[in-house]
């Protein structure tokens, strides 16, 4: 019987991998293992569970537990989606940055934001696997936390079971990409690798046809080029699009957030890249989830049991049911992608069939876009020495090298940025000596 632990179940990720979990032909009956630290929010998210298992119709059966060891044992795949105080810490990691001219959108991978949520998650998630390395070593890890990169890669530092990124930006934008095209979707051959959120397309065909000219021929219509600002823009100055959203991306580079004409002139509302946009908003969503969640249970509200577009029941099924599929994934890089460290973390195709994730080689980036996830993945290797040594200041060297900071800041101002930071955050920090 197959039994699947979800860690931080009151995300609002549950519904959607639970069902698509409870879609898999043939897989009818098993146990997922919910935990969350929030016990009302793991109370919802059991009673969501339930309900989705009733429609489903399957014989599948749910545990749950504040305490992690309690459920874990037998777990064939565990699935992280936690998140650490960061309803505590969001207000800090945005103002404070912005003080110093640092304007997020969004915070929750690279920058200053990106960089104090993988200090305040990571000690807490490595202390889960090693629980996990104990209490069910065979399991395969699928990690979903943000920051992707660093979240995956200290996790292959930290132990020999299998694990995988999981991101949704490569079906998000390879759609995408065929409506700004005006292709059926099902016609767009797409060629991608990177890493996650820098993951570039190096190929758009249909029929062995480019479409890259005709994409660049649509970015001469300013109205066009509004709906995806940065990326259209980045898309035209080096020549591929990219695999993460316009506010999101703004946040990789050090070309659009470092002066504010520049930010009224590519970073429009909402996802597209306006500052404080997740520092903001996501409180209201959260709560909003939380609301939506207890509707539904309490039967005010349809529960569809519907497929989504994740990829952790993919994974599953090819595994358990020996069914192979295609997968794009956060993996070890080991040579895959030939001109990015070898050490890193990268996002490629992989093959998962019963003997489990086996990522494909991807070759040679272009030289100019290898350049820029050098630069990502140098911030994201620096954090995580920091944790994993418990070095202060190899996290203020990856401030240092952060492309956003860097871009606005002097070396004097981002060692003032991050003790700032560092003195809000202490209560949610490692105490390193």
């Amino acid at each position: 019987m197959t039994r699947i632990a979800i860690i931080g179940s009151g995300s609002m990720f549950t519904q959607y991998l639970a069902s698509d979990i409870l879609l898999i032909p043939g897989l009818e009956q098993g146990t997922f293992a919910l935990v969350d630290v929030d016990a009302g929010r793991l109370d919802l998210s059991v009673k969501l569970v339930r309900r989705l298992i009733e429609k489903s119709g399957k014989n599948w059966s749910v545990e749950a537990s504040t305490e992690r060891r309690d459920v874990l044992p037998g777990s064939r795949f565990v699935i992280n989606q936690i998140e650490v105080a960061g309803l505590a810490t969001v207000r800090n990691e945005f103002e404070i940055p912005l003080r110093y001219g640092v304007k997020q959108c969004i915070g929750d991978t690279m920058g200053p934001g990106g960089l104090f949520k993988t200090l305040r998650t990571l000690p807490v998630w490595l202390d889960i696997v090693k629980d996990i390395e104990e209490l069910c070593p065979d399991a395969t890890i699928l990690n979903y936390t943000n920051p992707m990169s660093a979240v995956t890669l200290a996790t292959s530092r930290a132990t020999s079971l299998p694990v995988v990124g999981l991101c949704h930006s490569i079906q998000h934008s390879s759609q995408q990409l065929a409506k700004y095209l005006g292709v059926p979707y099902e016609k767009l051959q797409w060629r991608s690798g990177g890493i996650n959120h820098m993951s570039w397309f190096t190929e758009l065909k249909v029929d062995g046809v480019d479409q890259y000219p005709v994409l660049f021929e649509k970015m001469n219509d300013p109205e066009f080029v509004k709906k995806d600002p940065v990326r259209l823009d980045f898309a035209k100055h080096f020549g591929a699009f990219v695999s993460e959203s316009s506010g999101h991306f703004s946040e990789y580079v050090p070309y659009y957030r470092k002066r504010q004409d520049l930010i009224d002139l590519h970073c429009a509302s909402g996802y597209n890249g306006a500052t404080g946009f997740y520092a903001n908003e996501w409180p209201t969503w959260r709560e909003e989830t939380d609301r939506t969640i207890e509707r539904i249970v309490a039967g005010e509200e349809e529960l569809k049991l519907e497929p989504s577009e994740e990829y952790a029941a993919v994974i599953i099924d090819s595994i358990v049911n020996e069914k192979p599929a295609v997968v794009y994934g956060n993996v070890p890089n080991r040579g895959l992608i030939e001109n990015l460290p070898y050490e890193g973390i990268v996002e490629v195709a992989c093959l998962v069939d019963r003997k489990g994730i086996q990522p494909t080689r991807f070759g040679r980036l272009p030289e100019h876009l290898a350049a820029l996830c050098r630069s990502n993945m140098s911030f994201f290797e620096l954090a995580v020495q920091a944790v994993l040594e418990q070095d202060r200041e190899k996290a203020l060297y990856a401030l240092y090298v952060d492309p956003l900071s860097a871009a606005v800041c002097s070396p004097a101002e981002i060692k003032s940025m991050f003790e700032e930071l560092w003195e809000a955050d202490r209560a949610y920090l490692p105490d390193w000596k």
